[in-house]
C-alpha cells in the first residue's frame, strides 16, 4: 500500500466566506444584549427595556455576516499568498495577515457601526435611519469614524484569527491534558485573544462610538479629538467605559468563530485523509 505525505489543509475562499457569514450572524444574535449595553455605557445613554436590547440586531447581524466573511476570506487569501498554500503560516504570519484582513473589512464595518448607533439613538428602522443620515449629513456622513474602525478591526481580527489560535497552540503544548480537552484550550485561547484585543482597542472604540453618535460634530469634531476630550472628562476610566461587556463579547465571538473554523478544518482534514486512503488502496 502506498503512503503519502501529510498535506497541510486549508479552507477555500467559498468555505471561509460561508463560515464567516454563519459565525458573524451566530455570535451577533447571541451577544446583542452585550453590544447594546456597551454602546449605552459608552454614550452615557439610558439602558433600554424589553425588546430595546435587540434594537439594531437585524442591521448588525445581516451586516456582520458579510463583514466576518470578508475578514476570513481576506485572511485566507493573504495567508495563501505568503505560504503558497503548501505550509502552515508562522505565528507572526497568522497575526500580520489577520491584521490586514481586519483593516480591509472596515470599509463595510464602519458604516454598519454608525447605522446601529444612530438606529438606537433615533429609534428608527434601518431604511429611515439611512435616509436621515444622508439627508442631514451627506453620503460621506456614513463613513464618520472610518480610520478608528480600521484600527479597531485590524487588532480585533488579529485577536481572533491570530492571537487566539496562537495562544491555544501554546497552551496545547503545556500538558497532554489540554490536548485531550480541545474545547477548554480553545476557550482559554479566546480569553487571551479577546482580552488583549479589547484592552488595546477599547479607547479607540469608545472615541469612535461617541463620535459616531455625535454625527453632527456638536461635541467631537473628529475621533482623534474625542480621545483627549473623553480623558479630560473622566480619566482613563472614561475611555474604558463598557470595557467589561466588550471584553466578554470578544471572548464569546472568538470562541464561537474559532470553534466553527476548527470543526470545518477537522472535517476537511478527515475527508482528505479518507480520500487519500481510498486512492492508495486502488493503487
Amino acid at each position: 500500500m502506498a503512503t503519502s505525505a501529510k498535506k497541510h489543509v486549508t479552507l477555500s475562499g467559498p468555505e471561509n466566506v460561508s463560515l464567516g457569514a454563519i459565525g458573524g450572524v451566530l455570535e451577533t444574535v447571541i451577544q446583542m444584549p452585550l453590544i447594546t449595553y456597551k454602546l449605552c455605557v459608552q454614550e452615557g445613554r439610558a439602558l433600554p427595556k424589553g425588546s430595546g436590547w435587540y434594537r439594531g440586531v437585524f442591521a448588525n447581524a445581516s451586516s456582520l455576516a458579510p463583514i466576518t466573511a470578508l475578514q476570513m476570506f481576506a485572511n485566507g487569501a493573504l495567508e495563501s499568498a505568503i505560504t503558497g498554500g503548501k505550509r502552515a503560516p508562522s505565528e507572526l504570519e497568522q497575526i500580520v495577515t489577520a491584521m490586514g484582513a481586519g483593516s480591509i473589512s472596515a470599509i463595510i464595518y464602519s458604516p454598519v457601526d454608525l447605522l446601529v448607533i444612530q438606529q438606537q439613538k433615533l429609534k428608527m428602522a434601518p431604511a429611515p435611519a439611512i435616509s436621515h443620515i444622508i439627508k442631514n449629513y451627506g453620503a460621506v456622513g456614513i463613513y464618520r469614524g472610518f480610520s478608528a474602525c480600521m484600527v479597531r478591526e485590524a487588532i480585533y481580527t488579529a485577536g481572533y484569527l491570530g492571537i487566539a489560535p496562537v495562544a491555544a497552540g501554546r497552551i496545547n503544548d503545556i500538558s497532554p491534558w489540554f490536548q485531550e480537552h480541545e474545547v477548554v484550550t480553545r476557550f482559554l485561547g479566546s480569553c487571551i485573544g479577546g482580552t488583549i484585543a479589547a484592552m488595546l482597542t477599547h479607547p479607540v472604540d469608545t472615541a469612535k462610538t461617541r463620535a459616531q453618535a455625535d454625527i453632527g460634530k456638536q461635541t467631537y469634531t473628529t475621533v482623534r479629538a474625542a480621545i483627549p476630550q473623553i480623558y479630560a472628562e473622566g480619566g482613563i476610566g472614561a475611555l474604558y467605559k463598557g470595557g467589561g461587556a466588550r471584553t466578554a463579547r470578544l471572548i464569546g465571538a472568538f470562541f464561537i468563530i474559532n470553534s466553527l473554523r476548527e470543526l470545518a478544518l477537522t472535517m476537511k482534514s478527515r475527508w482528505a485523509g479518507e480520500e487519500t486512503d481510498a486512492a492508495s488502496i486502488k493503487k
